[in-house]
This record gives structure tokens, sequence and C-alpha cells, in this order.
């Protein structure tokens, strides 16, 4: 698949486990339009079995666990968004966690939630299968993550039951936002040099029509008093000059 950056897949509810029954609405943004992509999951579009589409978005109305899997955006041209990772369970309880990658350096904050109240109850924490500690309130803060948290983690609540597992992804770098498209740029330097060729002659044609003013100006205009005086005191000199010579 063509991987496009400028085209992105958001998830509301912003989290990668769901529960049996949730309402979830997935959305293809683009800068530039979002015209043209359609929902897929593996083997699937939306509204062929699962989902109702509407434009760029599908909204699931109910989710089960047969709609776990992987989603993304896709264009007309087969050009794909980035991919989520959703996991529905029929269990009691779900880690919610990031559904993007997270970056590098930020602090990330994990939630045991169970299906039904209450759901701040103790829960433990585990990634890649070893136990990380145990919160009373079931929500764990991972501070200024960095590549060595990338993994499986998933949460238990005593007396409830556990969660299934999600990995979470840490990026040393922010995710690519969407950049103009090559059309886009084109339509910019066409209008930049539509632009230039209106103008530029009422430039031209300003500067010569000044020039001529002024040519003209100082061809028709009567001198001075100022370099008449001037013009007097030479003439004086001059006879001075030529009558001292003659003496």
């Amino acid at each position: 698949m063509h991987r496009e950056e400028g085209a992105s897949l958001t998830v509301s509810p912003s989290r990668s486990q769901m529960f049996e029954g949730d309402i979830v609405s997935l959305s293809c943004e683009d800068e530039d339009s979002s015209d043209g992509w359609k929902l897929r999951r593996t083997g699937s579009e939306c509204g062929s079995g699962w989902g109702k589409s509407a434009g760029s978005s599908c909204n699931i109305s109910y989710m089960t666990p047969w709609d776990s899997g992987v989603y993304w955006c896709e264009s007309r041209e087969g050009a794909t968004s980035n991919t989520v990772n959703i996991t529905v369970t029929d269990g009691p309880v779900i880690l919610q966690s990031p559904v993007l990658p997270v970056m590098e350096g930020d602090d990330v904050t994990l939630l045991c939630k169970t299906k039904t109240p209450p759901s701040s109850l103790p829960a433990a924490f585990y990634k890649d299968g070893s136990l990380i500690r145990t919160e009373p309130a079931g929500r764990m803060t991972l501070r200024h993550v960095s590549r060595s948290d990338e993994g499986l983690y998933k949460c238990n609540i005593s007396g409830n039951g556990e969660s299934p597992e999600s990995w979470i992804s840490v990026r040393d770098e922010p995710i690519a936002t969407a950049t103009p498209s090559d059309s886009t740029r084109f339509q910019l330097v066409f209008r930049v040099l539509c632009h230039l060729l209106v103008f530029c002659p009422y430039c031209i044609s300003t500067v010569l029509m000044v020039s001529l003013y002024r040519q003209g100006h100082t061809a028709t205009t009567p001198p001075t008093q100022a370099d008449q005086g001037l013009d007097d005191d030479y003439d004086d000199v001059m006879t001075a000059v030529t009558t001292e010579h003659h003496f």
C-alpha cells in the first residue's frame, strides 16, 4: 500500500480497547480534502457488513468482539493513512491506553476501567507479562516515556478480571502533519504567476509614464528667479573680465 502522510485516522473515544456494546466513530482527516477517503479494516470496507459510512467517517453503533482488528483510511488512488489496532472485549475490564503512538518524553496515563461502576478500583499493571506496580485508584502514569517503554500492557482488577493486552508505541519525532499536496503547490505557484503577469505590466507602464512626465516637465518648465539671478551674475562677471582685458 502507498503510504499517504497527509491523511490520518482518528478514533472516538480515543482508546485502543472497547467494551462490547460501545459506540465508536472513526474519521479520516486530511488538510487538503477528506473527500474520497474510505474506512477499511482487514478484508472489508465500512458499510459492507459493519459500520455505517458517512462520507469520510464510519460510525459503529454496537461494537462486538468481531469488530476487533486493524483499521485505516484508504483513498481512491490506493493511498493509506496510519493504522489503528482496536480490541473489543466481552469481558468486564479494559485498559484505557493511547490509540496512537506517543511522543518520547511525554507522560502517558493508563487507566484500568470496569464496564460497570465503580471504575476507580485498585489495579495491577503489567508490561510484557511482568508486574510493574499496583495503583490504588486504577490509574498509572508513565513519566517521560522512551523507546524502552514500548511493549504490551494489561491490567488486572482483583475480583473483576483482567483486560486484554495493548501495544504502546513511542516515537522520537512528532507524527507528520498534513502537508500540501503536489496539486496544491501547483495551484499556489500558478496563482502567484497569474498575479505577476497582471501586476507587472501595470508597474512597468506606471514607471514609464512617470519617467516621460518628468522629462516633459523639465523641458517645459521656465527658469526660476534664482536660476535667472545666477545667469545675470555670470554675464556681469564675463563683461568685467572682457573690459579689463581690453585696457
